[in-house]
């Protein structure tokens, strides 16, 4: 698609998607760690405890689900999919709300902003702040003025990407990721059916519950779509790259094996 159509599209999306958000009125600056939830998460946890512990730190999705998160007491917490603010009786979804019911330290928890009203009301222990999640490419110029105005971003396709843009929307220096795996397409695989299978773990534990849903949701898919849709997540880490390096903020990723290609690596350390 030409530059031209990508940004006429944007300026259509921002105008009627884009809401007004909650911005921080003092950065925070320094250095912040997001932790993803893929299963090397475990090993960082396991090796750097201490320095998490003693870290700004920023958890997703079902983070809560783990009992070091209580231990590690992230100060932010991202949720996008918008299976996390439908109703839920059993599963993992419904234990995620008891257990950040439980949190008895500040977090903020960023949503996207037509999801507010319902973070409220499932999330009520936590400060709910809002996020744009519109995504918007082309022209250089726009998208770097609705990054840094909250009124989209690159494209998320999925909560790393919010993540890291709210980091460097909150005002923070450097932007650490850990469990950040990505390595979905080592675990791709297609039955006699035809079936596409994809198994994404993570570092806590899936409930019976949540397995069977993700596998139903994936179920209808072709393989080119679920091929193209972690195509659009590589290519956002690189439109975050660009933004990130124009603003001055450095990002480096320190998940051992991580298949992002658009930032630089380093330890946590």
């Amino acid at each position: 698609m030409s530059t031209i159509t990508d940004t006429i599209r944007s300026i259509a999306k921002i105008a009627l998607q884009s809401r007004p958000v909650s911005r921080r009125p003092e950065p925070r600056h320094g250095r912040i760690i997001i932790m993803g939830n893929g299963p090397s998460l475990n090993d960082t946890i396991a090796a750097h405890a201490d320095v998490l512990r003693s870290s700004v730190t920023m958890a997703v999705n079902f983070a809560a689900l783990a009992p070091v998160f209580f231990d590690i007491r992230p100060a932010y917490y991202v949720m996008a999919d918008p299976h996390f603010f439908t109703e839920a009786t059993e599963g993992n979804l419904a234990e995620l709300r008891r257990q950040l019911a439980r949190v008895d330290w500040p977090v903020t928890l960023f949503v996207p902003a037509r999801f507010r009203r319902h973070a409220g009301q499932y999330y009520p222990a936590l400060t709910v702040r809002t996020f744009n999640a519109v995504g918007v490419e082309g022209w250089t110029p726009l998208t770097h003025f609705a990054y840094r105005h909250g009124l989209g971003m690159p494209r998320p396709r999925n909560v790393l990407i919010p993540s890291i843009m709210l980091a460097i929307s909150e005002g923070f220096d450097e932007v650490v990721i850990t469990g950040a795996d990505h390595s979905w397409m080592q675990t791709l695989s297609v039955t006699d059916d035809n079936e596409v299978v994809s198994v994404q773990p993570h570092f806590y534990a899936d409930s019976e519950h949540e397995t069977t849903r993700i596998r139903h949701e994936y179920r209808g898919y072709r393989l080119h779509q679920i091929v193209e849709s972690f195509a659009v997540a590589f290519r956002s880490y690189h439109q975050i790259a660009a933004y990130a390096s124009a603003r001055g903020v450095r990002i480096v990723n320190a998940t051992p094996g991580s298949f992002i290609d658009a930032f630089g690596r380093g330890p946590l350390i």
